[in-house]
C-alpha cells in the first residue's frame, strides 16, 4: 500500500515534468490512487490548458479506470476559481473522489484555502501538509509572486575557487566544465526570465538563450541599460520579445528597438539610474515567478547592496586565477557587523566543480 508520503513524493514527480512549462501558473502534479494503484496521473500544462487534477482524471478515464471514492494526491490546493481554466474542485467533485491529500494551501488570494473548503462541503475528505517543504521548494517563484509580489531572485556566477570570474584581460571562457555550464542553463531553463546588464552585452554580446538542454519554451530576456546605449543587432534582441529597462527617454532610439521587436520600460530612480527595486515590483506585476540574474559584477553588487536578490547561485571551480574580475563589486566594509549574511542551502558537485545555493537571510520560507 502506498502511504500518503510516498504517494506524495509520486506526485512531485510529476510536479517536476513542469519545471520548464507551467509559468506563470505553479507547477503542480497529481495521481489517483485506488485500492492502493495509481490508477491516473498528471501535470499542469501550460497557461490555458488542463492542470494537473485534470490531467489525471483524463489519464484514468483514457486507462478506463473508476475515480469514484479514489484518493487524489495534489502538490498544490486544487483551484477554487474561474480563470484561463475551469475550477479543479469542481472537477474532482463532479468525478466522485473520495478524499484529496494537498501538500499546500495555494497561496493565490483566489484560493487561499477555498478549494479545500469547497471539498469538505461536498463530503470529501481532506488532509492537507504532506511534503510542504519539497512542493514549496518546487513553486518558491510562485509563492514569492503571490505573497511578496516579487518574483523569486536568483543570482548566478561562476568563478575561480578564488572569486574571479574572469582574467584581468576579461578572458573568462571557460573557468568552469561542461557539466556545471549544462547545470546552468537547466537554472536558466526553469526561470520565467533572465536578466543581465548593459555591460555583459556590449562585452559579450551574449544570446541568454537556453541552449545546454531541451525546452519546451525560451524565458524573457531583460536588459537593464540605464541610457539605452543597446545596439539594434545585439544578438540578445533576436527573435524579439526582449525587454529593455532604461532610466533615461531617448524616443528615436526607443522606436528602433519596438522595431526589433523589444518592449521599453522606464523606470528611473533619483540618481538617473534604473530603479532596481520598482522594476522587482513591475516584474512580479507582470507574471514573472522566477527571475535569474547573469550579470556583470556592478549590477550584480547593485542588485544586492538594494536588497533585490533572494538566493545565489555559485559555480566555483578548483581553480586560482590570481587578482582579476570579481564576482561582486561591493564597497568596502569598515565592520564586519556590516557584512551580506547568507546562508548555504545546498552544496552539490557538478563534474570538477561545486554549485552553492546560499540564501540571503533573512529568509523565511511560507510553510
Amino acid at each position: 500500500m502506498l502511504s500518503d508520503v510516498d504517494a506524495m513524493a509520486l506526485a512531485l514527480q510529476w510536479a517536476q515534468k513542469g519545471l520548464y512549462s507551467t509559468s506563470p501558473n505553479p507547477r503542480v502534479g497529481c495521481v489517483i490512487v485506488q485500492n492502493g494503484q495509481v490508477i491516473g496521473a498528471g501535470v499542469t500544462q501550460a497557461a490555458g490548458q488542463d492542470h494537473a487534477e485534470v490531467q489525471a482524471l483524463k489519464d484514468a478515464a483514457a486507462r478506463g479506470n473508476d475515480v469514484r471514492g479514489a484518493t487524489v494526491y495534489v502538490t498544490l490546493e486544487p483551484c477554487d476559481h474561474q480563470g484561463r481554466t475551469k475550477p479543479c474542485s469542481q472537477a474532482l467533485i463532479a468525478a466522485g473522489v473520495g478524499r484529496v491529500v494537498a501538500a499546500m494551501q495555494d497561496p493565490n488570494p483566489l484560493v487561499a484555502g477555498q478549494g479545500l473548503a469547497r471539498l469538505e462541503a461536498a463530503g470529501i475528505s481532506v488532509t492537507c501538509g504532506v511534503l510542504a517543504a519539497a512542493a514549496h521548494e518546487l513553486n518558491i517563484g510562485f509563492f514569492s509572486r503571490m505573497q511578496r509580489g516579487l518574483p523569486w531572485v536568483r543570482l548566478k556566477t561562476a568563478a575561480s575557487l578564488d572569486g574571479m570570474t574572469a582574467l584581468h584581460n576579461g578572458e573568462s571562457q571557460w573557468i568552469t566544465g561542461p557539466e556545471a555550464r549544462a547545470d546552468g542553463h537547466a537554472w536558466r531553463a526553469r526561470a520565467c526570465a533572465v536578466l543581465t546588464g548593459i555591460g555583459t552585452v556590449k562585452a559579450d554580446d551574449p544570446q541568454m538563450t537556453v541552449r545546454a538542454v531541451d525546452t519546451p519554451r525560451q524565458p524573457r530576456r531583460i536588459v537593464v541599460d540605464s541610457r539605452l546605449d543597446i545596439s539594434v543587432d545585439a544578438r540578445i534582441l533576436e527573435g524579439g520579445g526582449t525587454w529593455i529597462v532604461a532610466a533615461v527617454g531617448n524616443p528615436e532610439k526607443e522606436a528602433l528597438l519596438r522595431a526589433a521587436g523589444a518592449d521599453i520600460i522606464l523606470l528611473p530612480n533619483a540618481a538617473g539610474k534604473v530603479d532596481l527595486p520598482a522594476l522587482m515590483l513591475e516584474l512580479g506585476r507582470r507574471q514573472i515567478n522566477e527571475l535569474h540574474v547573469e550579470a556583470g559584477a556592478k549590477l550584480n553588487a547593485s542588485l544586492i547592496k538594494e536588497g533585490c536578490v533572494d538566493e545565489l547561485l555559485v559555480y566555483l571551480a578548483p581553480a586560482l586565477i590570481g587578482d582579476a574580475q570579481s564576482m561582486f563589486a561591493l564597497p568596502a566594509l569598515d565592520s564586519l557587523d556590516q557584512k551580506y549574511q547568507l546562508k548555504f542551502h545546498e552544496v552539490t558537485q557538478i563534474g570538477d566543480d561545486l554549485r552553492i545555493l546560499a540564501r540571503c537571510v533573512p529568509f523565511k520560507p511560507a510553510i
